[in-house]
C-alpha cells in the first residue's frame, strides 16, 4: 500500500516535471524559432553596404539562427547565389537598378523579394555648384559643347572626365546606355575603376576649386562631404532613357529628372528557405535603416572607423539607440513563427 502510494506519488512528480520540460522547450523554441538553423548571408564587396547587414545578422541570431560566414561578391553574383540556394538571403538588392539580376536568377520562382530596408535612394550626375552657376549648365547634354567639356577635363583630351561606378554594380550599365542615348561618348570620358578612390580624387579636385563632374547614389557618405545644394548640384537629363526599355520609372527628384529610377533596397530570400522560415522572413520584411543614418555611418568609415570592429561597433549602437523598434521587429517574427506553426 506504502509503496503503492509512493510509486504513485514519483509517477506524477515525473509527468509534472516533462510537462515543466515540455513548456519549457516550448517557450524557448517560440523564443528562438531559428535554433538549429543555418543560415548564410551573401553581401556586395563594398564595405559601405555592410553596416545594414550586420543589423539584419544581429536579429537573425536574436531568433536563434545559426549565422554563417557571408559570401561576399558582386551584385549580379550575390542575387544569382541566394537564387539558387548558395545563400539565404541579402539585404543589398536594389529593387529597379538589380531587376535584370533578379529575373536571370530565376525571378519569383526561386525568390522572395520583401521589406523597404532602405527606402528613397537616389543616383545620378552631379557637378560643382560654382561653375553650374558660373557657366548655366543645368543638364548633362551641356556637356555637349566643346567649350564646356573642356571644364572637366583632366587629361588633356578635350573630354569632360567623370567618376563613374564600379563595373558588376549594375549603374554602369546606365551610364554606358545614357552616354549613346544622348551622345555624349564624344563628349565625356567615364573613369572607371575603384569607386571610392576615385571619389577621393574627386574631392581633392574639388578642395583645390577646381570644376569636378561625377556619379554617386545617396545614401553614402560622399553626399555628407559634397553637399548637394550647397557644394554640387544634380545635372538633369533630356527625357528618361532607360537600358531596359522602362521609361515609365519615375526618376524624379524635387522637379529634377535625374535619369535613374528612384529606388529603394530590398530583401531577396531564397524562396525554399523562406517557405520553411517564416521567422527570418518577417524579421527581414520589416527591417528599415533610415537613409540619414547609413549616410552617418559610411562617413564614419570615410573619416577613418572602416573595421569590421568598427561596423559591428556601429551596429550595436545603432540598435541600442533603436531598441524598442528593433525589438518590435524580433517579436514580430517570433509571432510568425508561431502563426505558421498553428
Amino acid at each position: 500500500m506504502h509503496e503503492s502510494k509512493f510509486s504513485r506519488s514519483i509517477l506524477k512528480a515525473a509527468m509534472a516535471l516533462t510537462l515543466v520540460t515540455a513548456a519549457l522547450g516550448a517557450h524557448a523554441s517560440a523564443d528562438k524559432p531559428g535554433e538549429g538553423v543555418k543560415i548564410t548571408p551573401a553581401f556586395p564587396t563594398v564595405d559601405e553596404e555592410r553596416f545594414r547587414g550586420e543589423v539584419a545578422l544581429a536579429g537573425l541570431r536574436e531568433l536563434g539562427y545559426d549565422v554563417q560566414t557571408p559570401k561576399e561578391t558582386e551584385y549580379a553574383t550575390m542575387v544569382l547565389a541566394v537564387g539558387f540556394g548558395d545563400a539565404d538571403f541579402t539585404v543589398n538588392a536594389w529593387d529597379k537598378l538589380h531587376a535584370s539580376f533578379y529575373e536571370k536568377a530565376g525571378g519569383d520562382a526561386n525568390l522572395v523579394k520583401t521589406g523597404n530596408v532602405l527606402p528613397g535612394v537616389l543616383q545620378g550626375y552631379l557637378i560643382d555648384k560654382k561653375t553650374a552657376d558660373q557657366y548655366h549648365i543645368q543638364y548633362i547634354t551641356d556637356l555637349k559643347k566643346p567649350e564646356i567639356a573642356k571644364l572637366f577635363d583632366t587629361d588633356g583630351d578635350g573630354k569632360a572626365d567623370m567618376t563613374g561606378c564600379n563595373p558588376g554594380w549594375g549603374c554602369e550599365l546606365v551610364i554606358e546606355h545614357q552616354m549613346k542615348a544622348y551622345d555624349l561618348q564624344k563628349s565625356i570620358h567615364v573613369n572607371q575603376g575603384s569607386y571610392f578612390a576615385l571619389m577621393a580624387d574627386t574631392i581633392t579636385r574639388y578642395k583645390e576649386g577646381k570644376p569636378v563632374l561625377y556619379y554617386t547614389w545617396m545614401p553614402q557618405w560622399v553626399a555628407g562631404v559634397l553637399v548637394e545644394g550647397r557644394d554640387v548640384v544634380w545635372l538633369e537629363v533630356p527625357k528618361t532613357d532607360l537600358p531596359g526599355g522602362d521609361n515609365t520609372l519615375d526618376t524624379t527628384y524635387e522637379g529634377k529628372n535625374l535619369g535613374f529610377a528612384i529606388d529603394r533596397v530590398q530583401a531577396l530570400v531564397n524562396r525554399k528557405f523562406a517557405d520553411k522560415n517564416p521567422a527570418a522572413v518577417k524579421f527581414l520584411s520589416l527591417m528599415q535603416i533610415p537613409a540619414a543614418d547609413e549616410s552617418a555611418q559610411n562617413l564614419k568609415m570615410q573619416q577613418g572607423e572602416k573595421s569590421q570592429a568598427d561596423i559591428q561597433r556601429h551596429t550595436q549602437e545603432w540598435i541600442a539607440a533603436h531598441q524598442a523598434q528593433f525589438e518590435g521587429w524580433v517579436k514580430a517574427a517570433r509571432a510568425a513563427a508561431v502563426q505558421a506553426s498553428n
